[in-house]
């Protein structure tokens, strides 16, 4: 239960996190380096799905007996 927690947590943290670097990378956030950088605008979605991936994971997993 507490993996399943973990990687929830960890999930919604780095897609919070794709989501901030792809809005920086196409220049909606700014104040950063990374802002108008097409780097991030294109990092920030993979990054973004990574976690979608991991809460995905978490939620699916099936819970020890």
């Amino acid at each position: 239960m507490l993996t399943r927690l973990l990687l929830v947590a960890a999930g919604s943290l780095i897609t919070l996190a794709g989501v901030v670097f792809t809005l920086q990378g196409v220049g909606v956030i700014g104040g950063s380096f990374m802002s108008g950088t097409t780097t991030w605008a294109v990092a920030g979605p993979i990054i973004a799905l990574a976690g979608q991936a991991l809460v995905a994971l978490g939620l699916r997993r099936p819970r020890a007996r």
